[in-house]
């Protein structure tokens, strides 16, 4: 086995693929605070890929790669992903969606 050790938070079949595939490998299994840490540090991996794709077609794969990161962040916090997008619902219900692209460019203090 090589000395390289990526320490990364993988996807749950990945051990299993790299099992089939004949490579060695090693795993643990995480506990709750290091797993949020993590997530965090995948979120921030998965967001760098969206925004720096190797390959321009592959957008909508990276966001559904973010989304699954969203996922798991909302369990890892205690609520379903149904939870999550209720209060997502909620929020722009109230404050609206970014669909209009409305760039806020200027604003006045108040006096």
């Amino acid at each position: 086995m090589s000395d390289y050790k990526p320490m990364k938070l993988v996807r749950d079949n990945i051990p299993q693929m790299l099992e089939t595939s004949g490579r060695a490998f090693r795993t643990r299994t995480l506990g709750p605070a290091e797993y949020n840490q993590y997530l965090k540090n995948k979120l921030k991996e998965e967001m760098q890929d969206y925004l720096h794709p190797k390959d321009s077609r592959n957008a909508l794969t990276k966001l559904a790669d973010l989304l699954e990161v969203i996922h798991a962040l909302s369990y890892a916090h205690g609520a379903s992903i149904e939870e999550l997008e209720h209060i997502r619902q909620h929020r722009r219900k109230e404050h609206g969606g970014f669909m209009n692209r409305t760039l806020l460019y200027e604003i006045d203090e108040k006096e």
